[in-house]
Protein backbone atom coordinates (compact mmCIF):
# COMPACT_ATOMS: atom_id res chain seq x y z
CA UNK A 1 0.00 0.00 0.00
CA UNK A 2 2.89 2.23 0.60
CA UNK A 3 5.54 3.83 -1.98
CA UNK A 4 9.04 2.59 -1.73
CA UNK A 5 11.90 4.92 0.06
CA UNK A 6 12.83 8.20 -0.25
CA UNK A 7 16.23 9.47 -2.38
CA UNK A 8 17.36 13.11 -1.92
CA UNK A 9 16.09 14.61 -5.49
CA UNK A 10 18.62 17.06 -6.81
CA UNK A 11 18.28 19.89 -10.02
CA UNK A 12 19.72 17.50 -12.12
CA UNK A 13 18.10 13.64 -11.18
CA UNK A 14 14.58 15.54 -10.72
CA UNK A 15 15.44 17.13 -14.74
CA UNK A 16 16.49 14.16 -15.88
CA UNK A 17 13.45 12.10 -14.39
CA UNK A 18 11.52 14.53 -15.41
CA UNK A 19 12.46 14.42 -19.45
CA UNK A 20 12.21 9.94 -19.13
CA UNK A 21 9.07 10.20 -17.83
CA UNK A 22 6.89 12.40 -20.36
CA UNK A 23 4.22 10.21 -22.52
CA UNK A 24 3.49 10.94 -25.74
CA UNK A 25 0.83 9.71 -27.34
CA UNK A 26 -23.18 9.56 -13.23
CA UNK A 27 -26.25 10.29 -13.57
CA UNK A 28 -28.42 9.49 -17.04
CA UNK A 29 -27.54 12.85 -18.36
CA UNK A 30 -23.87 13.07 -16.83
CA UNK A 31 -22.81 12.77 -21.10
CA UNK A 32 -25.60 14.86 -22.52
CA UNK A 33 -24.07 17.14 -24.47
CA UNK A 34 -26.09 20.92 -25.83
CA UNK A 35 -26.70 22.59 -28.61
CA UNK A 36 -23.32 24.38 -29.77
CA UNK A 37 -23.85 28.41 -29.09
CA UNK A 38 -21.52 31.22 -29.82
CA UNK A 39 -20.74 33.10 -26.84
CA UNK A 40 -20.00 37.13 -26.15
CA UNK A 41 -16.60 38.11 -28.47
CA UNK A 42 -15.30 41.03 -26.93
CA UNK A 43 -13.29 42.07 -29.60
CA UNK A 44 -12.46 39.93 -33.34
CA UNK A 45 -10.51 37.54 -32.81
CA UNK A 46 -8.56 35.07 -35.22
CA UNK A 47 -10.37 32.59 -33.72
CA UNK A 48 -13.81 31.70 -31.88
CA UNK A 49 -14.63 29.34 -29.33
CA UNK A 50 -17.92 27.96 -29.70
CA UNK A 51 -19.88 25.36 -26.89
CA UNK A 52 -19.52 21.94 -27.45
CA UNK A 53 -21.48 20.88 -24.35
CA UNK A 54 -21.40 20.01 -20.71
CA UNK A 55 -20.99 17.09 -18.30
CA UNK A 56 -22.20 16.55 -14.51
CA UNK A 57 -19.17 16.33 -12.64
CA UNK A 58 -15.84 18.10 -11.95
CA UNK A 59 -12.14 18.64 -12.97
CA UNK A 60 -9.87 18.81 -10.60
CA UNK A 61 -10.47 21.46 -8.58
CA UNK A 62 -6.93 21.97 -6.38
CA UNK A 63 -4.40 20.84 -9.46
CA UNK A 64 -4.33 21.50 -12.48
CA UNK A 65 -6.88 20.19 -14.73
CA UNK A 66 -4.84 19.70 -18.12
CA UNK A 67 -4.29 16.17 -17.31
CA UNK A 68 -7.72 15.45 -17.73
CA UNK A 69 -7.13 16.06 -21.25
CA UNK A 70 -6.04 12.61 -23.55
CA UNK A 71 -2.79 13.34 -24.88
CA UNK A 72 -4.71 13.16 -28.63
CA UNK A 73 -6.84 15.91 -27.14
CA UNK A 74 -9.93 13.13 -28.22
CA UNK A 75 -11.31 12.33 -24.42
CA UNK A 76 -11.72 14.29 -21.04
CA UNK A 77 -11.92 12.44 -18.05
CA UNK A 78 -14.52 14.00 -15.78
CA UNK A 79 -14.88 12.96 -12.12
CA UNK A 80 -18.11 12.08 -10.72
CA UNK A 81 -18.71 10.63 -7.20
CA UNK A 82 -17.00 6.97 -7.74
CA UNK A 83 -17.22 7.24 -11.83
CA UNK A 84 -15.01 8.60 -14.36
CA UNK A 85 -16.92 9.93 -17.81
CA UNK A 86 -15.07 9.65 -20.53
CA UNK A 87 -16.18 12.60 -22.85
CA UNK A 88 -15.07 12.18 -26.69
CA UNK A 89 -14.27 15.53 -27.84
CA UNK A 90 -14.94 14.86 -31.27
CA UNK A 91 -17.91 14.00 -33.31
CA UNK A 92 -21.08 13.19 -31.71
CA UNK A 93 -19.54 13.94 -28.37
CA UNK A 94 -20.67 10.26 -26.85
CA UNK A 95 -19.57 9.40 -23.82
CA UNK A 96 -18.60 6.21 -21.80
CA UNK A 97 -18.68 5.93 -18.06
CA UNK A 98 -15.74 4.01 -16.10
CA UNK A 99 -16.44 2.59 -12.56
CA UNK A 100 -13.13 2.41 -10.41
CA UNK A 101 -12.92 0.22 -7.64
CA UNK A 102 -11.01 -0.28 -4.98
CA UNK A 103 -10.53 -3.73 -2.53
CA UNK A 104 -12.31 -3.40 0.67
CA UNK A 105 -13.04 0.66 0.15
CA UNK A 106 -16.92 1.46 -0.05
CA UNK A 107 -18.01 5.22 -0.85
CA UNK A 108 -14.72 5.90 -2.47
CA UNK A 109 -14.71 9.15 -3.95
CA UNK A 110 -13.02 10.23 -6.63
CA UNK A 111 -10.84 13.47 -6.19
CA UNK A 112 -9.53 13.56 -9.94
CA UNK A 113 -8.78 11.49 -12.81
CA UNK A 114 -6.02 12.67 -15.28
CA UNK A 115 -4.21 10.81 -17.95
CA UNK A 116 -0.21 9.51 -17.94
CA UNK A 117 -0.93 7.62 -21.39
CA UNK A 118 -4.06 7.20 -23.86
CA UNK A 119 -5.31 4.47 -22.08
CA UNK A 120 -4.38 4.90 -18.60
CA UNK A 121 -5.99 7.24 -16.18
CA UNK A 122 -4.46 8.66 -12.60
CA UNK A 123 -6.78 7.93 -9.92
CA UNK A 124 -6.96 10.25 -6.54
CA UNK A 125 -9.32 9.80 -3.96
CA UNK A 126 -10.97 8.19 -0.99
CA UNK A 127 -13.21 5.92 1.13
CA UNK A 128 -14.67 3.98 3.42
CA UNK A 129 -12.35 0.92 4.88
CA UNK A 130 -14.64 -2.03 4.90
CA UNK A 131 -15.17 -3.33 8.64
CA UNK A 132 -16.95 -5.92 10.30
CA UNK A 133 -18.25 -3.57 13.24
CA UNK A 134 -18.25 0.20 14.84
CA UNK A 135 -17.26 3.13 12.29
CA UNK A 136 -15.54 2.36 9.08
CA UNK A 137 -12.30 4.58 9.24
CA UNK A 138 -11.84 7.26 6.25
CA UNK A 139 -9.15 6.53 4.04
CA UNK A 140 -5.81 8.31 3.39
CA UNK A 141 -5.88 9.46 -0.40
CA UNK A 142 -5.52 6.45 -2.32
CA UNK A 143 -3.97 6.72 -5.83
CA UNK A 144 -3.53 3.79 -8.52
CA UNK A 145 -3.43 3.33 -12.17
CA UNK A 146 -6.93 2.74 -14.03
CA UNK A 147 -6.52 1.04 -17.67
CA UNK A 148 -9.30 2.62 -19.56
CA UNK A 149 -9.61 0.18 -22.62
CA UNK A 150 -10.48 -3.13 -20.14
CA UNK A 151 -12.01 -0.84 -16.99
CA UNK A 152 -10.18 -2.69 -14.74
CA UNK A 153 -7.37 -1.21 -11.55
CA UNK A 154 -3.57 -1.74 -13.07
CA UNK A 155 -0.91 -1.69 -10.75
CA UNK A 156 -1.04 -1.52 -7.09
CA UNK A 157 -3.01 0.89 -4.83
CA UNK A 158 -0.87 3.44 -3.02
CA UNK A 159 -2.05 5.17 0.30
CA UNK A 160 -0.34 8.80 0.31
CA UNK A 161 0.15 10.57 3.29
CA UNK A 162 -0.75 7.67 5.43
CA UNK A 163 1.81 8.48 8.05
CA UNK A 164 0.09 12.26 8.68
CA UNK A 165 1.33 15.57 8.90
CA UNK A 166 1.11 16.07 5.19
CA UNK A 167 -1.10 18.36 3.32
CA UNK A 168 -2.96 17.00 -0.18
CA UNK A 169 -1.70 15.45 -2.70
CA UNK A 170 -1.11 17.49 -5.84
CA UNK A 171 -0.81 16.00 -9.39
CA UNK A 172 1.10 18.15 -11.74
CA UNK A 173 0.77 17.30 -15.68
CA UNK A 174 3.90 18.70 -16.80
CA UNK A 175 6.34 17.37 -14.11
CA UNK A 176 4.33 13.66 -14.34
CA UNK A 177 5.03 14.03 -10.37
CA UNK A 178 2.28 13.62 -7.73
CA UNK A 179 3.36 16.05 -4.70
CA UNK A 180 2.85 16.30 -1.00
CA UNK A 181 3.97 19.27 1.42
CA UNK A 182 5.44 18.53 5.82
CA UNK A 183 6.64 21.62 6.76
CA UNK A 184 9.91 22.98 4.34
CA UNK A 185 9.60 19.44 2.81
CA UNK A 186 8.04 18.39 -0.72
CA UNK A 187 7.60 14.48 -0.97
CA UNK A 188 7.22 13.84 -4.66
CA UNK A 189 5.87 9.93 -6.09
CA UNK A 190 5.89 9.21 -9.74
CA UNK A 191 2.94 7.10 -10.72
CA UNK A 192 4.54 5.37 -13.64
CA UNK A 193 7.15 3.61 -11.50
CA UNK A 194 6.30 3.94 -7.76
CA UNK A 195 9.71 5.92 -7.13
CA UNK A 196 9.68 8.86 -4.40
CA UNK A 197 11.87 11.79 -3.83
CA UNK A 198 12.38 14.46 -1.68
CA UNK A 199 12.86 18.06 -1.83
CA UNK A 200 13.46 20.74 1.53
CA UNK A 201 13.55 23.91 1.89
CA UNK A 202 15.48 25.32 4.54
CA UNK A 203 14.04 29.03 4.49
CA UNK A 204 10.88 28.04 4.53
CA UNK A 205 9.76 28.17 8.05
CA UNK A 206 5.60 27.84 7.50
CA UNK A 207 3.41 25.55 6.08
CA UNK A 208 2.16 26.36 2.24
CA UNK A 209 -1.47 26.01 0.96
CA UNK A 210 0.05 26.55 -2.62
CA UNK A 211 3.13 25.68 -4.81
CA UNK A 212 4.24 24.75 -8.38
CA UNK A 213 7.20 23.03 -9.82
CA UNK A 214 8.55 24.60 -13.29
CA UNK A 215 7.84 22.21 -16.00
CA UNK A 216 11.91 22.04 -16.46
CA UNK A 217 12.69 21.55 -12.65
CA UNK A 218 14.41 24.39 -12.21
CA UNK A 219 11.78 26.56 -10.33
CA UNK A 220 9.45 26.05 -7.50
CA UNK A 221 6.58 28.89 -6.47
CA UNK A 222 5.23 29.29 -3.26
CA UNK A 223 2.12 31.22 -2.27
CA UNK A 224 -0.60 31.25 0.63
CA UNK A 225 1.93 31.25 3.32
CA UNK A 226 0.15 29.49 6.37
CA UNK A 227 0.62 32.90 8.92
CA UNK A 228 1.51 35.67 7.05
CA UNK A 229 -0.74 38.12 5.14
CA UNK A 230 1.92 38.54 2.26
CA UNK A 231 0.52 37.49 -0.79
CA UNK A 232 2.98 37.62 -3.24
CA UNK A 233 4.42 34.30 -4.35
CA UNK A 234 8.12 33.89 -3.75
CA UNK A 235 10.43 31.46 -6.05
CA UNK A 236 12.58 29.38 -5.32
CA UNK A 237 15.77 28.06 -7.04
CA UNK A 238 15.74 24.10 -6.87
CA UNK A 239 19.37 23.40 -7.36
CA UNK A 240 20.13 26.18 -4.09
CA UNK A 241 17.17 25.07 -2.73
CA UNK A 242 17.13 28.88 -1.56
CA UNK A 243 14.41 31.95 -1.96
CA UNK A 244 15.71 33.94 -4.83
CA UNK A 245 13.19 36.55 -5.81
CA UNK A 246 9.18 36.96 -5.21
CA UNK A 247 6.18 37.67 -8.03
CA UNK A 248 5.26 41.37 -6.59
CA UNK A 249 2.29 43.42 -7.61
CA UNK A 250 -1.04 41.02 -5.91
CA UNK A 251 -3.43 42.90 -3.74
CA UNK A 252 -5.40 40.01 -2.64
CA UNK A 253 -4.53 36.01 -2.24
CA UNK A 254 -3.25 34.15 -5.31
CA UNK A 255 -5.51 31.33 -6.35
CA UNK A 256 -3.19 29.58 -8.92
CA UNK A 257 0.58 30.07 -10.75
CA UNK A 258 1.33 28.09 -13.97
CA UNK A 259 4.33 27.85 -15.66
CA UNK A 260 3.77 27.68 -19.36
CA UNK A 261 5.14 24.55 -21.32
CA UNK A 262 8.25 26.47 -22.27
CA UNK A 263 9.52 27.76 -18.86
CA UNK A 264 9.51 31.29 -20.08
CA UNK A 265 6.63 32.67 -18.20
CA UNK A 266 4.49 32.04 -15.27
CA UNK A 267 0.74 33.24 -14.76
CA UNK A 268 -1.29 33.91 -11.54
CA UNK A 269 -4.90 34.13 -10.72
CA UNK A 270 -6.03 36.61 -7.78
CA UNK A 271 -8.15 36.94 -5.40
CA UNK A 272 -8.14 40.87 -6.28
CA UNK A 273 -9.55 39.64 -9.52
CA UNK A 274 -6.72 40.05 -11.70
CA UNK A 275 -4.57 37.63 -13.99
CA UNK A 276 -1.13 38.52 -14.14
CA UNK A 277 1.41 37.52 -16.35
CA UNK A 278 5.79 36.95 -15.04
CA UNK A 279 8.81 36.87 -17.16
CA UNK A 280 11.27 33.92 -16.12
CA UNK A 281 13.72 34.27 -15.22
CA UNK A 282 13.64 37.69 -14.31
CA UNK A 283 10.50 37.36 -12.73
CA UNK A 284 9.19 40.38 -14.14
CA UNK A 285 5.37 41.73 -14.15
CA UNK A 286 4.80 42.09 -17.83
CA UNK A 287 0.91 41.75 -18.40
CA UNK A 288 -1.84 42.92 -15.84
CA UNK A 289 -5.49 41.39 -17.70
CA UNK A 290 -8.39 42.96 -16.08
CA UNK A 291 -12.09 42.17 -16.89
CA UNK A 292 -12.62 39.53 -14.46
CA UNK A 293 -15.88 40.98 -12.00
CA UNK A 294 -14.52 39.32 -8.94
CA UNK A 295 -11.71 36.86 -7.82
CA UNK A 296 -9.90 34.92 -10.18
CA UNK A 297 -9.79 30.72 -9.40
CA UNK A 298 -7.73 29.76 -12.35
CA UNK A 299 -5.57 31.05 -15.18
CA UNK A 300 -3.61 28.50 -17.58
CA UNK A 301 -1.30 28.97 -20.75
CA UNK A 302 -2.50 27.24 -24.32
CA UNK A 303 0.15 24.29 -25.02
CA UNK A 304 1.95 26.73 -27.52
CA UNK A 305 1.78 29.97 -25.22
CA UNK A 306 -0.41 31.67 -27.69
CA UNK A 307 -3.16 31.83 -25.69
CA UNK A 308 -4.51 32.08 -21.66
CA UNK A 309 -7.82 31.23 -20.19
CA UNK A 310 -8.99 32.47 -17.11
CA UNK A 311 -11.89 31.44 -14.95
CA UNK A 312 -13.54 32.93 -11.61
CA UNK A 313 -15.98 33.69 -9.65
CA UNK A 314 -18.36 36.19 -11.83
CA UNK A 315 -19.17 32.89 -13.67
CA UNK A 316 -17.16 33.53 -17.02
CA UNK A 317 -14.25 31.75 -18.74
CA UNK A 318 -12.24 34.53 -20.63
CA UNK A 319 -9.59 33.83 -23.86
CA UNK A 320 -6.71 35.97 -23.68
CA UNK A 321 -3.97 36.66 -26.15
CA UNK A 322 -0.52 35.42 -24.17
CA UNK A 323 1.45 38.40 -26.55
CA UNK A 324 -0.19 41.22 -26.32
CA UNK A 325 -2.66 40.65 -23.17
CA UNK A 326 -6.03 41.66 -24.83
CA UNK A 327 -9.09 39.99 -24.02
CA UNK A 328 -10.20 37.80 -27.28
CA UNK A 329 -13.59 35.93 -25.71
CA UNK A 330 -15.89 36.02 -23.10
CA UNK A 331 -17.50 32.76 -22.70
CA UNK A 332 -20.48 33.48 -20.29
CA UNK A 333 -22.44 30.01 -20.11
CA UNK A 334 -21.43 29.01 -16.76
CA UNK A 335 -23.98 29.71 -13.64
CA UNK A 336 -21.96 28.72 -11.09
CA UNK A 337 -18.33 30.16 -9.76
CA UNK A 338 -15.39 28.85 -12.35
CA UNK A 339 -12.79 26.89 -10.19
CA UNK A 340 -10.60 25.35 -12.86
CA UNK A 341 -9.61 25.91 -16.56
CA UNK A 342 -7.40 24.15 -19.06
CA UNK A 343 -6.65 23.90 -22.79
CA UNK A 344 -6.30 20.68 -24.44
CA UNK A 345 -2.68 19.60 -25.28
CA UNK A 346 -3.35 20.49 -29.46
CA UNK A 347 -5.38 24.35 -28.16
CA UNK A 348 -8.92 23.18 -29.86
CA UNK A 349 -10.63 22.26 -26.81
CA UNK A 350 -11.00 24.51 -23.41
CA UNK A 351 -12.30 23.11 -20.65
CA UNK A 352 -14.03 24.87 -17.39
CA UNK A 353 -15.12 23.20 -13.92
CA UNK A 354 -17.15 24.42 -11.52
CA UNK A 355 -18.11 22.57 -8.59
CA UNK A 356 -20.50 19.68 -10.05
CA UNK A 357 -20.26 20.93 -13.71
CA UNK A 358 -17.98 20.78 -16.92
CA UNK A 359 -18.39 22.99 -19.74
CA UNK A 360 -16.45 22.52 -22.88
CA UNK A 361 -15.62 24.76 -25.57
CA UNK A 362 -13.91 24.33 -29.41
CA UNK A 363 -12.12 26.42 -31.13
CA UNK A 364 -13.56 27.09 -34.63
CA UNK A 365 -11.86 29.64 -37.13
Amino acid sequence: MRPRGYVRITLGSLTAALGALLVFGGGPTAGRLLPAQLETVETEPSYRWVSFGHAEGHLALRDSPAGAFSPDSSQLAVASGDKVLLQSLGGSGAASVLHPRVALVKDFEIRSASFLAPTRLLILGNGLVETKKGMPPRTPELAFQWDTAADKVSGKVSSLGAEGGTGPAHYFPAIRYVAMAKGNTFDLWNPLDGRMGRVTIPPLTQPVNLYSFSPDGHWLLLAQFATSSQPNPVVVRLSEHQFVDSLDGHRGAVLSMEFSRDNKKVVTACEDGKVRVFSVPDWKLVETLEGHSGPVHRAEFSADGKWLVSGGEDQTVRVWSADNGKLLQTLQEPREPVLSVAFSPDGRSIAASTEKTVLIWQRQP
